[in-house]
């Protein structure tokens, strides 16, 4: 493989149409309000929680990863809408798309740390470990900014090519010889991550709904109490992981070759290109589902947020977290 066979073949083969120029920016347009407005408001209500809990260090930094990842749409949309100069899409290359799939891969590893902390909490919580300790968490995120930081870094190193108006179009035409095999190796690393995550996560919450059932049926109490549990800490997350994240995951192995590579055909470029940009704006639309997981999962961020919002908490959420305060777990 050359990088002059793979520019000939970009430099022949266009995927530009009105659903890429027009309709996915403008969908793009109100994930990004979306994403802004919810974040922003989920890391200033953060700012205001303690971290006491594991899980809390854990939502705090996907809050900070979505908040990032939704500060690079404007750039896509300005780049794919063809609305900038030429110079805007080599900047989205090089540095925006490396920023925007470095925080997604950083929200979907602290997901998999809150299904191990739920998983260790709720299965095993006679069982005493460093794990549980807030310490031990932030040690954990400071660990996967920094592992994941390394491996995205050589991206934007190696997306060294000299851009013209040409080649700018396509990222792929910007990277060196190693560029391409680095873009191609951390493909598959971040590949893996989601998959380990998601396999992780199904068996977590898979045991975590059979120890809720079991002790269900062993006490014949707290019915809503369980059927909330297993909505809150197991449906909404795998929701957002199947809805969101498993489509494009699914297509990236052939687009990433066909990126890559020079034995596919114009058409089939094209199709895959399609499904990665669909795809991908399904993840891009978690931003906006994140916070929604944070009202669910985490007790003391919606007490805080009634607080901050001077809002009224209901008969419900007013006995829940009596409940809360009452009980050493969450």
């Amino acid at each position: 493989m050359s990088n002059s066979n793979t520019n000939t073949t970009e430099n022949n083969c266009t995927y530009r149409s009105i659903i890429i120029i027009q309709v996915i920016p403008l969908i793009y347009g109100f994930v990004f309000l979306g994403g802004i407005l919810l974040n922003g408001v989920a890391s200033w209500i953060f700012l205001h929680l303690p971290s006491k809990k594991s899980y809390i260090v854990y939502l705090k930094n996907i809050a900070v990863a979505d908040l990032l990842m939704s500060l690079t749409f404007p750039f896509k949309i300005l780049s794919d809408s063809e609305i900038g100069p030429w110079q805007l899409n080599v900047f989205v290359c090089r540095f925006s798309a490396v920023i925007f799939y470095l925080n997604m891969y950083i929200g979907i590893a602290f997901f998999g740390l809150i299904g191990f902390d739920r998983y260790y909490k709720i299965v095993k919580p006679l069982q005493i470990s460093f794990v549980y300790t807030v310490n031990h968490s932030k040690l954990t995120a400071v660990i996967i900014w920094a592992l994941l930081l390394i491996l995205s870094l050589p991206n934007i190193i190696l997306t060294n090519q000299s851009p013209t108006a040409n080649n700018s179009k396509k990222c792929v035409a910007l990277k060196s010889e190693l560029g391409l095999q680095w873009h191609k190796a951390s493909n598959y690393v971040c590949l893996g991550i989601f998959w380990m995550v998601f396999l992780l996560l199904t068996l977590f919450y898979s045991s975590i709904s059979r120890k809720i059932y079991s002790s269900y049926r062993k006490f014949r109490r707290n019915s809503a109490v369980t059927k909330e549990k297993i909505n809150r800490n197991i449906f909404s997350i795998m929701f957002v992981f199947v809805v969101c994240f498993v489509p494009y995951h699914l297509c990236r192995i052939p687009y990433t070759l066909s990126q890559t590579g020079s034995q596919f055909s114009c058409q089939s470029s094209k199709n895959l290109f399609y499904a990665k940009e669909f795809t991908l704006l399904l993840c891009s639309a978690n931003v906006c589902l994140d916070p929604i997981i944070y009202l669910s999962l985490c007790k003391p961020f919606r007490k805080k947020m009634y607080q901050k919002l001077h809002l009224k908490l209901t008969p419900s959420a007013e006995m829940e977290n009596s409940k809360s305060r009452r009980s050493n777990t969450t």
